[in-house]
């Protein structure tokens, strides 16, 4: 918007300044200030108790966070959302969601009450065109979202919607949909995928779970062979992961810790920088691998 059409509309709004709305002159503003253009992170999740224990993967999250502007709002595509069909948070306060067991009570008594945006929902679904996309008040954040973005902005001051991850659909199809979020990146929006690119929970070694940096053969491969084409930006390959032979299959059992990458990608624009963080392994079959671009 610009100062003409701001002040103009300014002027059809109540002149008493008791009478002219808060929200009002937010959007005006959001509208009016421009924005650079936001980067995209994909976040390697790991273990729920990332949320609560500090260590260097949690510390990657924070450090990262200081080399970005803070966002005006964040869509997060989570792991741990699969629906049939698209959806996203619509709701003004989203719950946090503890989806997982067998953890100890402090971890269930985290809460991390950042506000939804309901505008943010409005403009996701308004510029994905190729399907339907329906709002949800019921889901909230999941701890695919939460439990990195509260090392992000501790304070639980950014607003942060969720958008789901079509399971009937492949990873073309999901490359393709993220594509259409590309001018959120101009209004301060921070787009996030988390997940996991080697991600066998049924093949950890719990023996070496505290080991550091311990992969299994097949997992370093898997790991070395996917960063190569996330830094050469070979996105058809990285589509196509079912080709990439029997390490990668083998990491990505099934796609939805991988599918957050996917959307993290098709959002790079040719000549921005890309670079890995969190590079590191856990538990022989997991990496914490997470990606920077812009």
């Amino acid at each position: 918007m610009d100062r003409k059409r701001f002040l103009k509309v300014l002027a059809a709004l109540p002149l008493a300044g008791a009478a002219v709305r808060l929200g009002d002159l937010n959007q005006l503003a959001k509208e009016l200030t421009p924005s650079v253009t936001m980067p995209v992170l994909f976040l390697g999740h790991g273990s729920p108790m990332n949320a609560i224990e500090e260590n260097e993967f949690v510390s990657g999250f924070r450090k990262v966070a200081t080399t970005i502007p803070k966002p005006a709002a964040i869509l997060c595509i989570s792991a741990h959302w699969e629906t049939k069909g698209t959806f996203v948070t619509a709701m003004a306060h989203p719950q946090t969601i503890h989806d997982f067991g067998g953890f100890p009570k402090a971890l269930f008594d985290v809460q991390y009450p950042a506000p939804g945006s309901p505008w943010l929902a409005g403009e996701t679904q308004k510029l994905i065109t190729s399907v339907k996309v329906q709002p949800d008040m019921s889901w909230g954040l999941d701890h695919g979202a939460w439990s990195v973005i509260k090392h992000i902005y501790p304070k639980a001051d950014v607003p942060v919607i969720q958008m789901s991850i079509d399971y009937s659909k492949d990873a073309q199809y999901h490359y393709d949909l993220a594509k259409q979020l590309a001018a959120l990146r101009n209004k301060g929006v921070l787009i996030i995928g988390s997940g996991n690119i080697v991600h066998n929970l049924g093949l950890v070694d719990w023996k070496n779970i505290r080991t550091d940096n311990f992969a299994f053969d097949w997992a370093l491969e898997a790991r070395q062979k996917v960063n190569k084409l996330i830094l050469n930006g070979d996105h058809k390959q990285l589509i196509n992961f079912k080709s990439l032979g029997k390490e990668v299959q083998k990491a990505v059992p099934s796609p939805e810790h991988y599918l957050p990458l996917i959307y993290t990608l098709a959002l790079k624009s040719e000549k921005e920088k890309i670079s890995l963080f969190n590079d590191k392994a856990v538990g022989g079959s997991l990496s914490m691998t997470s990606v920077k671009i812009g």
